[in-house]
């Protein structure tokens, strides 16, 4: 294969014209790990690779020149300027294994005068990108107010969770659940192990019979109708009002309209306290870092003098690095989502006066979700295109796939934090060793 990157030769000949591939080439540390293949009839990368990019059109290079790396690969992709063999478009896992470790290298000024020349300026002027984009964060202050007020948040929730419950049922599966399931092994079935997940919430905080749950964040109410079916009072909020109506049809179906209720509402809105028990599970990745202090505040103000909390959510490996989401993740996935580490959202717990009882790691867990989530919308790929379109079930498929890469490679864990609002004595109030069967 020939390689352009080292010869300073080619690119003091003003009139050297390199092609797409040996751009790629010159741009790309070390060797080229897929096939990659360009409209210009260039190629590069192993021939024998199981994977193949082929960039089909000149806008593709716009999005691939104006935005390098994952936003601009994803905008290329979803657009269909890019599209990639050897993997299905709603499980692309195969192929984001082989990119893992691609490293792109800066360019001398002398290069990149030869890569302006060779592409032509007009390929290195922005041109509007998928529909299914949503606006950078700064522009969003203009239109939708500041992070994580009511009304932006809102509009966050929206573009992630109001896509179509139809789309859901087909990737989710039946437990209309949205959030890591807790697996006894890996044989388990998604259902097996997202009602498991539900069982393992239900019993951390000592629920029975009588007792009334606070579930913030609810999604389409799989932990309101679990605990209610035992017996339990569950309100549970949510922003979606998809989520919400979805929610309350399937409380009517199932008899428990006496028991479990779920709002379209923010969780600040909440009026009743006294709660035995909060579940927070997969809401902490949307308020943002600097709320922790009033959303666990929050939490307490909610529990009555010896209630239980657990928050289960989506963190960082450590407590040191941005909390601001990928530029992928920001535009089509999670508008405004923030991560930090486990250590972070303990540390906030304690500060505001909360006592935790007990953590616990399910990154793993996550990562087995996700590969069901996107064998579930391969199976019904069709069905999910008819639904959203084919931008919307692409971007689904790179996002699942990819954060499941995340999971095993520990970019990214899953938390359980079980907590307890003490009474004003300090006095004990749970069991002395865990209650719950693992």
């Amino acid at each position: 294969m020939t390689t352009f990157k080292d010869r300073s030769d080619v690119f003091a000949d003003l009139g050297t014209k390199l092609s797409i591939a040996e751009i790629f080439e010159t741009l790309v540390d070390g060797e080229v790990p897929i096939r990659l293949t360009a409209y210009d009839g260039s190629a590069t990368g192993p021939e024998d690779s199981d994977y193949t990019l082929d960039i089909k059109t000149p806008r593709g290079i716009n999005y691939l020149a104006t935005a390098p790396g994952d936003l601009g690969m994803a905008r290329a992709y979803i657009a269909g300027d890019m599209t990639a063999s050897g993997v299905h478009p709603g499980d692309p896992y195969g192929l984001l294994k082989a990119l893992q470790d691609l490293k792109f290298r800066r360019p001398s000024a002398l290069a990149l005068v030869t890569i302006a020349r060779s592409l032509g300026w007009e390929r290195l002027k922005p041109v509007a990108p998928p529909p299914q984009e949503t606006l950078p964060r700064w522009r969003r202050i203009a239109f939708e107010g500041l992070r994580h007020s009511k009304t932006r948040d809102a509009e966050a929730i929206h573009h992630h969770y109001d896509v179509s419950n139809a789309f859901y049922e087909h990737v989710l599966g039946p437990s209309m659940t949205y959030t890591c399931a807790a697996y006894g092994d890996e044989n388990w079935t998604l259902e097996q192990a997202q009602e498991n997940k539900y069982r393992l919430v239900f019993e951390k905080l000592r629920l029975k019979e009588g007792d009334r749950l606070l579930d913030i964040g609810c999604g389409w109410g799989g932990m309101v109708r679990y605990a209610a079916r035992r017996g339990v009072q569950v309100i549970g909020a949510t922003l979606s009002a998809e989520q919400a109506d979805w929610a309350q049809r399937k409380i009517a179906e199932e008899g428990l309209s006496d028991l479990a209720e779920v709002r379209h509402s923010d969780y600040r809105d909440v009026p009743e306290g006294e709660f035995d028990a909060v579940s927070s599970i997969g809401l902490t990745e949307h308020i943002g870092v600097h709320n922790y202090p009033y959303y666990f505040d929050f939490i307490k103000g909610k529990l009555r003098d010896g209630g239980l909390f657990l928050n289960h959510c989506i963190t960082r490996p450590d407590n040191t690095r941005s909390t601001k989401a990928g530029d992928f993740i920001d535009r089509y996935v999670f508008p405004d989502g923030e991560l930090i580490g486990s250590g972070r959202i303990i540390s906030e717990i304690q500060n505001i006066g909360l006592e935790v009882l007990h953590e616990e790691n399910l990154r793993e867990h996550y990562a087995l979700t996700l590969h069901e989530w996107c064998k579930n919308l391969v199976a019904n790929w069709d069905a999910c295109v008819e639904e959203v379109g084919e931008g919307t079930a692409k971007v689904w498929g790179l996002y699942m796939a990819g954060c499941r890469l995340g999971f095993q490679r520990n970019v990214v864990q899953l938390h359980q934090v079980l907590g307890v609002k003490l009474p004003a004595d300090g006095s004990w109030t749970v069991p002395l060793r865990p209650w719950w069967e693992a």
